[in-house]
């Protein structure tokens, strides 16, 4: 029993020599390929957290810059939407302006070559009419018979005026549709992120204004609409 009482206290005192001893050791070197592993990783780049993209947001500048070329406004603020009506809008006015200025042309110059062949009430020999108001006349007509009609003359002149004046209004309507469109670009640019929610929700709820030098206290009931 003694020596294994002595043994013991051998190896408590033992047991820190052991300890500092391998605390002094020196520290191994790392080896080569470990060394390269970690330079490499030093020389690695973390990259920057990655930008989130933006939700889209139209520029009303850019808008109606675009809006210039008809459609390239709506293409823009993405309402692709909108094109057929803007090119059929301006399809519809391009076609009333050419109907209505071919008919203004013929009618203008049968106006004006009846007039030349009346000849201030002497006609010209029939051979030297024009063709422009002759080919206007009712089918089976005598051409001699209105060659001298003053009212067919003015006929002539009311059709001349009368499509001369719709292609005129044709004109100014696609100007208008035109405007109309650069308008539509900007506005819509605007008000893009405009919240147009159809959830609407009111509130009730009990309120109190305090008691004032004008007016005593009240109490009532306070009602908010969210749109």
């Amino acid at each position: 029993m003694k020596d294994i009482i002595i043994y013991f206290l051998i190896f408590m005192l033992g047991c820190p020599c052991v300890m500092r001893a391998q605390e002094n050791l020196p520290e191994a070197a790392p080896d080569s390929s470990v060394m390269a592993v970690l330079k490499s990783a030093d020389s690695i780049v973390v990259p920057a957290a990655t930008k989130m993209k933006m939700e889209f947001k139209p520029s009303p500048t850019k808008a109606t810059l675009l809006a210039l070329v008809p459609g390239l406004g709506q293409i823009y603020n993405r309402k692709y939407w909108k094109l057929p009506i803007v090119y059929g809008g301006f399809m519809g006015c391009l076609y009333a302006i050419t109907w209505n200025n071919k008919n203004y042309q013929d009618y203008s110059a049968a106006y004006k070559d009846i007039l030349i062949d009346y000849n201030n009430g002497n006609p010209l020999p029939e051979k030297d009419w024009h063709d422009s108001w002759t080919l206007l006349l009712p089918n089976g007509r005598d051409a001699a018979e209105y060659v001298k009609n003053t009212q067919f003359h003015s006929q002539l002149k009311s059709r001349k005026d009368f499509y001369r004046r719709y292609r005129d209004l044709s004109i100014i309507i696609t100007v208008g549709i035109y405007f109309l469109s650069i308008i539509d670009a900007y506005i819509d640019a605007q008000l893009f992120d405009f919240d147009i929610s159809p959830d609407l929700s009111m509130h009730l709820e009990p309120t109190v204004t305090p008691k004032t030098h004008y007016s005593p206290r009240t109490y009532g009931l306070n009602c908010s609409l969210t749109f």
